[in-house]
């Protein structure tokens, strides 16, 4: 079951946040309950290689990738594509041509510009008499999510929303109580944006599309997916190991 069919049919999807762009790591990681693991480029360490070999571990384990690019690499987000992961979050998408570029670089034609030279997936043998219809099949299969974090993003929301190619929006929480408050104050949790968040949640369901959100927390999770984000990278693996380390001091301790 693909990542995009999970979404569609309503599942919520919480995702690990992976910082440590290390094998083992990864490995380990797949272990667990998680069902999909969402890599960082953008500031975390991951780089093009790291990426490579992660999502060959991940998919191994039969599980999902999303790769969040840095910023303006729509390169790399089709070279995500051709190693193997599902999705793409682009980062400081404020405008609807902003989106366009994105989305021409996550679609093959006619929705897009992406080149043909996938390193995993099909053989290039798949036969000339289904490639148009596996091309499309592609297509629907993978998730290009434009980030809002800006007031300029949350003003184009609904131009951005319907850009052909883009499959939904994803929400930096902190980023955008930074730009709501106008630099007062850094605060994911922050009541201020509780409403714009409800907002941007409620007009991507209504534009049939999909909405995401990165949740530091258990707490912040459950208020999410109460507006109605239904992709939630909880976390961070960082957070793992200090929270595994202070639950099992505090156990022996008791």
């Amino acid at each position: 079951m693909s990542l995009v069919s999970r979404l569609r049919a309503g599942e919520t999807v919480f995702s690990a946040w992976c910082n440590l762009s290390y094998p083992l790591v990864i490995e380990t990681l797949c272990k667990t309950d998680f069902t999909a693991f969402m890599l960082d480029m953008q500031h975390g360490p991951f780089d093009t290689e790291s990426v490579l070999h992660s999502v060959g571990i991940i998919q191994n384990a039969g599980k999902h990738t999303v790769v969040r690019i840095p910023v303006d690499r729509f390169d790399m987000a089709s070279r995500a594509l051709d190693f193997g992961a599902e999705g793409v979050i682009a980062p400081m998408i404020n405008s609807a041509e902003d989106a366009r570029r994105f989305a021409a670089s996550m679609k093959y034609p006619p929705v897009g510009e992406r080149s043909w030279g996938q390193l995993r997936g099909r053989p290039a043998s798949y036969g000339a008499g289904g490639s148009g219809a596996y091309l499309a099949e592609v297509n629907a299969k993978t998730l290009a999510f434009a980030m809002i974090e800006t007031r300029a993003a949350f003003a184009a929301l609904d131009d951005i929303l319907a850009v052909d190619g883009i499959d939904g929006v994803f929400v930096g929480p902190s980023d955008f109580s930074i730009a709501w408050s106008n630099g007062a104050e850094v605060d994911a949790s922050s009541q201020a944006i509780i409403e714009p968040l409800k907002e941007i949640a409620a007009k991507a369901q209504a534009a049939g599309k999909l909405c995401g959100i990165y949740a530091a927390d258990a707490e912040l999770a459950k208020r999410f997916t109460g507006l109605g984000f239904t992709y939630v990278p909880l976390s961070v693996d960082t957070g793992y190991l200090q929270l595994g380390v202070k639950t099992l001091l505090a156990a022996v301790k008791s």
